[in-house]
């Protein structure tokens, strides 16, 4: 695993049950992510079992007719004697994931593929949280193929990068053999390029020419090797047979004749963007705004040589999308004074006083930062990601009157849901679906129905849930993974408003073992507000 990795996102899925995906497993009192596992120490192993003596037996006569139930050659499975177990590629093993990995040995690749490619982008952080955990977790391809797991590797190494997960991206197609596979590569090389590796990975194309077929890269490389004739033979060849965009080709061009366009006026920015294209136009002094570009380039701009007005607008969008952890942007909020006023610097400024209220241990100057603070969050759709920040701290502050109503609304929004609605004092609203909130928290839903349809939706999934059965069936035949891309995508239909597919989608994944997952979902839909 590369070091560039170890500073990840916090999901919520650590210590999920999987009872239908081959061995539940106990939820710990205080459950890691996927990410903040990454980000934490190596866990202890496992302790070896001592060895069972078994007293040996004769078997049993059977007590069948000899015969089979019909004349059909049965399907069977081979496998070199010495070939050991399936390989699996992932970054969280099943033992904090509580998930087999054979998630996707009973599915199609090409509609694995597919399907995680296609997959919206998430509203939901909890939603986000199980997607991470899928994407990395430890898993074999179907039928244990070389060919398909590089096929697998490839459509969860895109999905990570589109999120903005570069560094785990990266991590997942190092382990994966990316930089001796010719169908990895090219993907390793991106992300590379992405973080400041690409000497690295120009080192790996020295050695081995037939990894890449990219002209681009083969250029770039060996202008970084100093083999600038090559360079400039390449660059040639690919102009004259048009193997590149104009506006690769241009940004090349200055980049191994810096001397020549030293007056020239700014290139245009391109239409579409890539990974080498980017860096490019950063080699020659023309570094591209990340914030109209797709979410991955905004990665760059979290390095020290980014301003850090910057640093902070990348990092909220990240984490926006769950692709960072949520300490690192609590950490560039409280790193120096605001410049100015206004957009941004204001919510730096509330964290800031809210965390030196805290400090303080001051609850009037507590109840006094809240308010605004968490409009900022708000204003930011970073609610979830404050809450789990925060939220322990705050639980240590007695308030009172609006200020305390605030205090557990955001400990409903965090990891702590369940303890702070054990806690909670009668008189205290959480609004027009408090009592379900309360009931969701809890894990116990009695008493009247909503009247309204989201609402609803998750008191039936709640008190008497119904899994879609194709779901069930699939995570029965050992294609869990593509079962669980289809309710999250009923999920995230579910949260701007189909009342359906919500409940559908929360009664699958409390069928699965899924609880946290279920009620961290149902209680942002309740307490966020944002659907339609």
């Amino acid at each position: 695993m590369s070091a560039g990795y170890l500073p990840l996102l916090r999901c919520i899925c650590a210590g999920l049950l999987l009872p239908l995906a081959q061995g539940a497993q106990a939820q710990s009192a205080a459950p890691l992510s996927v990410i903040d596992w990454l980000d934490s120490p190596t866990p202890q192993a496992q302790l070896p079992r001592a060895p069972v003596k078994r007293k040996m037996t004769q078997p049993k006569p059977i007590a069948e007719p000899a015969v089979a139930n019909s004349g059909t050659a049965p399907q069977v499975t081979t496998r070199p004697l010495d070939a050991g177990a399936p390989p699996v590629v992932g970054l969280a093993p099943p033992s904090m994931t509580g998930m087999q990995a054979d998630i996707w040995a009973g599915s199609d690749v090409s509609v694995i593929g597919r399907s995680i490619a296609t997959l919206p982008d998430l509203d939901l952080p909890a939603a986000n949280a199980l997607l991470y955990t899928l994407l990395l977790s430890e898993a074999s391809a179907p039928a244990n193929d070389a060919a398909a797991q590089d096929k697998l590797t490839k459509a969860r190494v895109e999905k990570l990068m589109m999120l903005g997960a570069v560094d785990p991206a990266l991590a997942l197609v190092e382990q994966a053999g990316g930089p001796a596979s010719p169908v990895l590569f090219d993907l390793w090389m991106q992300l590379s390029l992405l973080v400041g590796t690409e000497d690295t990975a120009c080192g790996a194309l020295s050695r081995g020419a037939h990894l890449t077929s990219d002209t681009g890269t083969k250029v770039f490389c060996a202008a970084r090797a100093g083999d600038w004739e090559d360079a400039a033979l390449t660059l040639g060849s690919a102009k004259a047979l048009s193997l590149l965009p104009r506006s690769t080709l241009d940004a090349l061009d200055r980049f191994l004749n810096p001397d020549v366009f030293e007056d020239a006026p700014p290139l245009a920015t391109p239409t579409r963007m890539d990974p080498l294209t980017f860096r490019l136009f950063e080699s020659i002094g023309e570094p591209l705004p990340t914030g109209p570009l797709p979410r991955t380039y905004a990665f760059a701009d979290l390095r020290d040589i980014s301003g850090w007005k910057s640093q902070l607008e990348a990092a909220e969008r990240l984490t926006r999308a769950g692709a960072l952890p949520d300490n690192r942007l609590l950490g560039l909020y409280t790193d120096r004074k605001a410049a100015a006023s206004g957009g941004i610097w204001d919510r730096v400024r509330a964290v800031q006083r809210l965390d030196a209220a805290l400090d303080d241990e001051n609850s009037e100057s507590v109840a006094k930062a809240l308010p605004s603070v968490w409009r900022q969050m708000q204003s930011a759709e970073l609610e979830v990601s404050f809450a789990t920040s925060f939220s322990p701290r705050l639980a240590a502050v007695s308030l009172t009157d609006n200020a305390a109503a605030l205090q557990a609304r955001i400990g409903m929004l965090s990891p702590d849901y369940e303890t702070v609605a054990a806690g909670l004092a009668d008189g205290i609203s959480l609004g027009e679906d408090t009592a379900l909130i309360r009931a969701v928290a809890s894990g116990e839903v009695a008493g009247d129905a909503p009247s309204t349809p989201l609402p609803r939706a998750i008191y039936d999934a709640f008190s008497s849930p119904e899994p879609r059965p194709e779901w069930i069936e699939m995570a029965r035949n050992r294609q869990l993974g593509e079962a669980l891309l289809g309710t999250l995508r009923s999920l995230n239909e579910g949260a701007r408003g189909d009342s359906r597919a919500l409940r559908e989608a929360l009664g699958t994944l409390r069928s699965l073992g899924l609880e946290d997952t279920a009620r961290r979902a149902a209680l942002q839909i309740l307490l966020l507000g944002r659907a339609p």
